[in-house]
């Protein structure tokens, strides 16, 4: 750790620098107000011990200079006991701390210790802020093609509003990265990001996780719980698959969207929800509410600004930049050194319909990398639908001469789609049931009424 110290006084200057070299510090010396922001031009310090007499720039001066060059600066004055009120002063100013004189070795010591202590965390935080804007930037979200260069403009426009959201897509197009990066590039940046599984609890679990709950609300309640809206408190909360609410849950929602304020579950106090609210779905929930199947006043609240994610098939010239991107992670993440998609295996992945979108397309990429031998993805690491996409077209229906038992061409075709469906999502039954449109309790009643094994198809 580097430490400037700005003094006038050379004995204080020797006695500081002793004590501080003996802790192992690094330590630079200054006699003026103006060598020592000379100093600060040229290095980079960890910590200014600034004396608040100094001829020519006072002390106070020098300390406005460094603060508004660098805001970060950890600066602790010096001073004397009868000047303790300049002291306090300094502090206004965004001084750390001040040193009276005379002081105490183990005095200075802790100060110091203490300031440098604040200079890692706020240099820690700015890392990790740096990491987050990096991590979620939009030029992450990959594609050059049209369709993705609305999407960017639309995700530019929105993060700075307070407006809620609602994403659009099908399963696999990436609907959670956008939430994500709407948030990241937000006011509320700084609060926190929380995920609702809309689709995958049970209303009441689904109420007590979203609202919270208190000691004796139903049976099993042995204590009072927060709810991820309290959690979400400051920041945004995201609805995956908000069509799959259940029409209670819908109304409970809407009041916290339009009065910003709940309960939790057998509470009588009133919680405010200081969030914002980024839905997403696959399915239409235009036609969900014309069903009545999906509240009509809570659909236009969550539709005020609309961002629309197009599928693979519809942007082609993405998929090789995803393709790439998704080897470089991975070839890194298993340490292997696979550097080229070779040109037909390049040929093959843009010619297949990429029915489970870009999930799909990088959990087959993942997939070629962990079975490579070799330096460049070739075709026979991909899987065989993609290498023979005529079989993965849908079957055109023939009646044999001698006729046929309708159930068991039915049942060859419902087989035929499950196994293309497991196959296209690495064996993972809910995303097949995603892209089948159907539940995965259904899936698994049929695969097991149809003897499919998820290990023979997935492989």
């Amino acid at each position: 750790m580097k430490i400037l110290i700005i003094d006038d006084e050379d004995v204080l200057q020797d006695v500081l620098t002793s004590i501080l070299v003996k802790e192992g510090y690094d330590v630079l010396n200054a006699g003026t107000g103006e060598e020592g922001l000379e100093i600060l031009e040229k290095e980079e310090v960890d910590l200014v011990l600034l004396d608040l007499m100094l001829p020519g720039i006072n002390g106070q001066e020098v300390l406005k200079r460094i603060r508004a060059e660098d805001p970060e600066q950890v600066v602790v004055v010096i001073t004397a006991y009868s000047s303790i009120e300049g002291a306090i002063d300094a502090m206004r100013e965004g001084a750390f701390h001040y040193i009276p004189k005379p002081f105490k070795n183990e005095e200075v010591l802790l100060t110091i210790r203490q300031g440098l202590e604040r200079r890692r965390l706020a240099s820690e935080n700015r890392e990790l802020r740096a990491q987050l804007r990096q991590r979620y930037a939009f030029d992450n979200i990959l594609g050059k093609s049209k369709p993705m260069t609305k999407v960017f403009e639309l995700i530019q426009l929105a993060a700075p509003a307070k407006s809620n959201i609602l994403i659009l897509g099908d399963s696999g197009t990436g609907k959670e990265l956008v939430a994500k990066a709407i948030h990241h590039h937000s006011r509320r940046a700084g609060g926190p990001f929380v995920t609702v599984n809309s689709g995958s609890m049970p209303a009441d679990l689904l109420e007590s996780n979203l609202f919270g709950h208190v000691k004796g609300a139903f049976t099993g309640a042995v204590s009072s719980k927060k709810g991820l809206f309290e959690v979400a408190n400051g920041g945004s909360i995201f609805f995956d698959e908000i069509g799959n609410i259940p029409p209670d849950t819908q109304s409970k929602l809407l009041r916290v969207i339009q009065e910003k304020e709940f309960m939790r579950l057998g509470g009588v106090e009133t919680l405010k929800a200081d969030v914002r609210i980024i839905a997403a779905t696959n399915i239409d929930l235009e036609n969900a509410v014309q069903e009545s199947i999906f509240r009509e006043d809570l659909f236009y609240r969550l539709n005020v600004i609309t961002i629309e994610l197009p599928t693979l098939r519809k942007r082609p010239e993405d998929i090789p930049l995803l393709a790439r991107h998704f080897l470089s992670h991975y070839a890194e993440e298993n340490d292997k050194p696979i550097e080229n998609i070779s040109p037909s295996a390049m040929e093959l992945l843009m010619d297949y319909a990429w029915p489970g979108n870009v999930r799909e397309l990088e959990n087959v990429i993942e997939r070629a990398v962990v079975l490579s031998t070799s330096e460049e993805l070739d075709v026979d690491l991909l899987p065989p639908m993609i290498q023979q996409p005529d079989s993965s077209q849908m079957p055109t229906a023939t009646l044999p001469s001698n006729g046929m038992a309708f159930k068991d061409a039915i049942s060859a075709y419902e087989r035929q789609l499950i196994i293309k469906a497991l196959q296209a999502t690495g064996g993972v039954q809910k995303r097949a049931a995603e892209l089948l449109r159907v539940k995965p309790t259904t899936l698994h009643e049929m695969m097991k009424r149809l003897e499919i094994s998820v290990d023979r198809v997935a492989t």
